[in-house]
């Protein structure tokens, strides 16, 4: 670099250029500001000399770089604190925006990492103090370091330790945090009757970042809607203050989004501070009392409310009064009524316009669920007018859906309120509450609404030119609307057991059962094709769903009485059979007369499975002579659907509840009669010239056969039922589908299927493969799945790698590796067998694996997480089951494995860093088992995995100080995993173990006295065994010596 000049040009090139070789030759020039610590002095350098922008934010995100990532000195990181606080001091007025903040990030970053390591970081606030009562730039300045410096001390940073992150964070909260909140609500006191609209900004900004700390360290996303604002005790003074709620208000009153939003966001998180942040209850309830008034005024007024964004965050605040406030809080504040007469009001309203307050009726809607839900716990003495709304509220919200759905299928979808599915059935868990609260006068209301659109639903489908209009699409939406309904109050009675509603059940759920008998007659069967149909078809799904949880199975009839006898003088159903009937009719028409449908599909499955899940309603099915005949007439002549054989996961679903069917009396007889459908397709499969397999037909047959298979084999839960599948697969339909496999080993549409069906026949799930000592079946099985591995895993890792390689490659690849584990885990093959009788299955399918594993990079193993779970449950099963295998890999196997593992570790990912300290902890105790302690000659595979170790010397250390430092500085919750490889390794070597603490204790110097004393009592009261007494100690000891790095 000749001169200042030049470098002023790269930067230029390197931020603004459009040439990408004229940027990366600048960033390949410009690197080692970023990379090399003597360029740090070259950084100050350029910020007090260079004129360019570009060249400055060069200097600066270059430091930021080497805070973040080095260890700098204390006195070179003090240095560049004050620099930049002088910098900001003296010349910001001079510089761009996006040059001052990454000045700003930079001193936030540098005031994280060295939080404890001097008080002179811990007073920026006060630093700041000082640019606040300069003039407006300097203002500006202290409030956006202010802001910056909570959010750098609130969100993670990868290159810090996370335990360390939480610390600072806490230390922060308690240290400093109010005292930046009372500065906010200074500057926002001071502000108020000024123009300064951006420091205004910055100040409601700050107090909102205050508010929204994560006080607990748990960075859980759900805690805003879900939990309390955690603020400190100490912060209750503050709180309780009656200026502190008010200057909110104010500005919410004086102010336009988005600051008027963000003042609400802050009343909204002060509605939800703990109890316990208060002095007493009397502060409480005079705070909900202000709480309450503001709320009020800004209700009779109708300021702001205009605004979306203002009106969704009003919503919000008037759902968390019920949230973190008792009714009787409500209830004994003064002006109660008159404010919900108010809210009352305010709901109804929202109703009516819920196109444009769709998202934020949830929230309302939730606050008098919760209200009428406190009533039965209300003192006697207590007042409340909510009788009078609840009805009201309950019309409106069933009406106002009809105005999009009368007018037709509109082009916009957003206006159609069974679109939004979710937000939907979050409106639907609240509105039930309150329709049982009145349900006489309610169901009443919902039968009458019922009642009218079903006779228009009846006479328009008497005319060819009705049934096909826009008019009849809405008569069907605003049927599914009201079913949805219909469901959702027959939902909330199962979690409730009303029976007292019971007949007012029955005669709403008779309604619905007069539409299905109707739903599949006449011109309704032209209209499958339909949007508007099959949305009414989904509502009656959960329906049915909701029904039989409530009403079908023993349990449900016993305590059902009422409902019967109503539902039988309604309709003649007396009993849950009958009604089940129904349901299952239903199911097969829908998977007869929507295979272009995948929601009705699925959801029709949903249903199916779930009342084949259940014992009572399984038992119930077997009664119903449609349910006899699916059982024997499944193919794709009978339900078309399964004609498409990319329907993944709905052929298996389907065939799964086949299989439940089938195998629930466990008689061979209907199990062999069942199949006749699939030994027909084996033997067209099996006919088929070679020449021919490789065609599409073929191809498609083969995909939907093994999914097919999946199915049935997932329903086989005992040895009987297994024992019929294995029975009627081997030899013969075995050799097929590793002939299959060979031929299509470059295919993951058919591979993908076919080896998650070998996948799940392993798996020795509910131990039904525990097979007779006299049965050799376990053996059988596992020489067809290693031939299938074998031919698989033979050509895979050679073939080209394609754009979307986890589909193509690593899919398969895991998929495989997980059949083996799953052998493994299964315990019902004796490999010693095979050894003793020089049988190579386990071998070559072992070899195979292997292979199929090194042509996967490392990096690659752990971006995809499915590969790294199949991958590091075999590794682990390998080393601690097969360790005659083990010990015999090649120098290349066991150096990928070993890096793999070390990797594995440093994710931090817990389930992942439990199967390496697992299969690391295999190793160790293999090593000091058999070579420091054994006293039998050693075996030739124990002289191998000791000659493998002694060829790589640093495996152990490495090994050994990357477990103590993740157990000891990163919060984890794999303690105890840790502590076994740990002990492992100590006690293998006494000098390893004093090289790897002397290294650790010197990487951490200011905590040097802390570790030294830590380490001394590590092994205090451990001897040197690996028994289980042993290693609780142990674990013991590490756990102590944790708890003591993180306390000091």
């Amino acid at each position: 670099m000749e001169n200042l000049a030049q470098l002023e040009a790269l930067c230029e090139g390197l931020y603004k250029s459009q040439d990408s070789s004229e940027r990366a030759y600048a960033e390949n020039t410009l690197k080692c500001f970023s990379l090399n610590t003597n360029y740090i002095s070259e950084c100050e350098y350029i910020l007090g000399n260079a004129r360019n922008p570009y060249a400055l934010l060069l200097a600066s995100s270059s430091l930021l770089k080497q805070v973040t990532q080095n260890k700098l000195p204390l006195q070179l990181r003090l240095h560049i604190r004050d620099h930049v606080v002088n910098y900001l001091a003296t010349k910001s007025p001079n510089l761009e925006p996006f040059v001052i903040g990454s000045l700003i990030q930079l001193l936030c970053r540098v005031t994280k990492v060295s939080w404890f390591d001097d008080d002179r970081f811990k007073e920026l606030e006060k630093v700041c103090v000082n640019f606040l009562v300069e003039g407006s730039h300097h203002f500006t300045i202290g409030l956006k370091v202010l802001n910056q410096l909570i959010s750098e001390m609130n969100q993670r940073n990868a290159a810090l330790a996370a335990i360390r992150e939480r610390k600072v964070a806490a230390s922060f909260r308690d240290h400093s945090l109010l005292q930046i909140y009372q500065i906010s609500l200074t500057s926002l006191s001071e502000l108020k009757n000024t123009a300064e609209s951006n420091l205004q900004e910055l100040s409601l900004s700050l107090s909102l970042k205050c508010l929204s700390f994560d006080f607990l360290g748990i960075s859980d996303e759900t805690a805003d809607e879900l939990g309390c604002t955690q603020v400190p005790k100490s912060w209750g003074a503050v709180i309780e203050e009656s200026s502190t709620l008010q200057i909110y208000f104010d500005y919410y009153a004086i102010k336009t989004p988005p600051l008027s939003k963000e003042a609400l966001e802050c009343l909204v998180l002060l509605a939800s501070v703990r109890k316990s942040t208060f002095t007493n209850d009397a502060a409480r309830l005079k705070f909900l009392a202000s709480l309450m008034a503001g709320t009020k005024g800004i209700l009779e007024s109708g300021k702001g409310l205009g605004e979306h964004d203002n009106y969704h965050e009003f919503c919000r605040l008037l759902g968390r009064f019920k949230v973190h406030y008792q009714l009787s809080d409500l209830v004994s504040t003064e002006g109660c009524n008159a404010w919900i007469d108010l809210v009352a009001g305010f709901t109804v309203k929202s109703l009516q316009s819920w196109q444009w307050a769709s998202g934020s009726i949830y929230y309302l809607l939730g606050l008098w669920s919760k209200m009428v839900t406190a009533i039965p716990y209300l003192k006697a003495d207590c007042a409340i007018r909510l009788d009078e709304f609840v009805h009201n509220i309950v019309e409106t919200f069933i009406s106002s859906r009809f105005g999009p759905l009368e007018a037709g299928i509109s082009e916009d979808p957003s206006e159609d309120p069974l679109n939004d599915v979710e937000l939907m059935q979050n409106q639907l868990d609240f509105f039930p509450i309150l329709c049982r609260y009145q349900y006489g006068s309610c169901s009443s209301y919902i039968m009458k609404i019922m009642d009218s659109i079903l006779r228009t639903y009846m006479e328009g489908a008497n005319f060819q030119d009705i049934v096909g209009t826009h008019k009849f699409a809405a008569v069907e939406s605003k049927l599914a609307w009201m079913v949805h309904l219909v469901a959702a109050l027959l939902k909330v009675k199962r979690s409730t057991g009303l029976d007292s509603q019971e007949s007012a059940d029955a005669e709403i759920s008779a309604r619905v059962l007069q539409l299905i008998n109707i739903i599949d007659t006449g011109l309704h069967t032209q209209r499958y094709s339909e949007e508007s149909k099959q949305r009414l078809e989904l509502a009656v799904l959960i329906f049915f769903q909701n029904f039989s949880k409530s009403y079908i199975g023993d349990q449900a009839l016993c305590s059902s009485k009422q409902f019967y006898v109503r539902l039988s003088e309604l309709l003649g159903l007396h009993d849950h059979v009958l009604v089940l009937s129904i349901i299952v009719r239903k199911i097969v028409t829908n998977l007869k007369c929507y295979p272009g449908s995948k929601k009705v599909i699925d959801q029709t499955l949903t249903l199916f499975r779930e009342i084949a899940s259940g014992l009572s309603s399984l038992k119930l099915l077997l009664q119903l002579d449609s349910i006899q005949y699916i059982m024997f007439h499944h193919n794709r002549e009978q339900f078309p659907f399964l004609e498409d054989y990319s329907c993944t996961g709905r052929r298996t679903t389907f065939y799964h509840i086949i299989g439940l069917l089938i195998f629930k009396e466990e008689k061979h007889a209907i199990f062999k009669r069942s199949m006749d459908s699939f030994s027909q397709v084996f033997a067209s499969l099996e006919s088929t010239p070679d020449s021919m397999l490789r065609s599409n037909p073929v191809k498609h047959l083969l995909i939907g056969l093994t999914r097919d298979l999946r199915g049935i084999a997932q329903a086989t839960s005992s040895r009987r039922t297994y024992g019929f599948l294995f029975s009627w697969l081997y030899p013969s339909h075995f050799l097929f589908l590793l002939k299959a496999t060979a031929l299509w080993a470059d295919s993951p549409e058919v591979t993908t299927p076919l080896l998650k069906f070998m996948a799940e026949m392993v798996e020795n799930r509910y131990a039904r493969l525990t097979f007779d000592s006299s049965s050799p079946n376990g053996i059988l099985l596992f020489r067809e799945v290693s031939k299938l591995i074998v031919a698989y895993g033979s050509t895979i890792p050679s073939l080209p790698n394609q754009v979307d390689l986890y589909a193509f490659k690593y899919k398969g690849i895991s998929i495989s590796l997980a059949i083996l584990s799953k052998v493994f885990l299964g315990n019902y093959v004796n490999f010693g067998v095979l050894e003793l009788y020089g049988d190579r299955a386990l071998s070559d399918a072992l070899d195979c694996a292997l292979r199929m594993i090194q042509s996967i990079p490392v990096a690659d193993i752990l971006a995809y997480r499915k590969v790294a779970k199949a991958y590091f449950t075999f590794v682990d099963l390998l080393l601690g089951n097969l360790v005659n295998f083990a010990s015999n890999l090649d120098m290349g196997a066991v150096l990928y494995i070993v890096t793999s593992l070390d990797s594995g570790l440093k994710a931090l990912d817990s389930n992942i860093v439990s199967q390496c300290a697992s299969a690391f902890n295999h190793m160790a105790t293999c090593y000091f088992n058999n070579i420091i302690v054994g006293d039998a000659p050693a075996s030739q595979a124990t002289l191998n995995f000791a000659r493998r170790v002694s060829d790589c010397p640093d495996v152990f250390p490495n090994i050994l100080k990357t477990l103590f430092e993740i157990a000891l500085f990163e919060d984890t919750s794999t303690l105890s995993d840790l502590s076994k490889p740990i002990l492992s390794l100590i006690l293998i070597s006494e000098e390893m173990y004093t090289n790897v603490k002397t290294q650790i204790i010197d990487s951490q110097p200011l905590e040097r006295e802390c570790l030294q004393k830590c380490f001394d009592n590590l092994m205090v009261g451990v001897n040197k065994s690996l028994d289980f007494k042993n290693r609780d100690k142990f674990y013991q000891n590490l756990a102590k010596i944790k708890a003591e790095i993180h306390r000091t």
